[in-house]
């Protein structure tokens, strides 16, 4: 089980590797964030009968159940959000106040950088993918 521990040292070394990647720029282009997002949901189809049989092994979790509730979940919910990345992930015009004329508002999204996903055990592979989607379509490392 030593494999399996996380040292504090290496916590560091992966959070370096991640802010340096995100420094690189890469995770701002919307069309790096849909390939990963496509190589995700291949990696899920990929590995789909594992993923069952280790819910099932942990949880008890029926394969209809593991489907449904977590996997057919999360590809839906991948699809969805590469179909929708580029429309919100463009700038969002908003009004100026009239004091501020000639200038013009917007919104413009920008990812924050290195984020962290807890997750609880009751849905360990939708309720950890879930936000990894939502962080990749932000721009984020994770």
């Amino acid at each position: 089980m030593d494999n399996l521990e996380l040292k504090a040292e290496d916590v560091e070394k992966i959070l370096k590797e991640h802010e340096d990647f995100f420094s690189s720029g890469k995770t701002k282009d919307i069309n790096f964030r849909l390939q990963q997002l496509r190589k995700l949901k291949e990696g899920i189809k990929k590995y789909e009968a594992k993923i069952i049989e280790a819910l099932q092994k942990d949880l008890g979790k029926h394969p209809f159940e593991s489907y449904t509730t977590e996997i057919g979940f999360v590809l839906m919910s991948i699809t969805y959000t590469m179909k929708n990345l580029k429309s919100w992930a463009k700038p969002k015009k908003v009004k100026t106040p009239y004091v501020l004329f000639p200038s013009r508002s917007k919104i413009v999204y920008e990812p924050y950088g290195t984020v962290l996903i807890i997750a609880p055990f009751n849905y360990p592979f939708q309720l950890v993918i879930e936000p990894l989607i939502g962080a990749i379509a932000a721009g984020n490392c994770a």
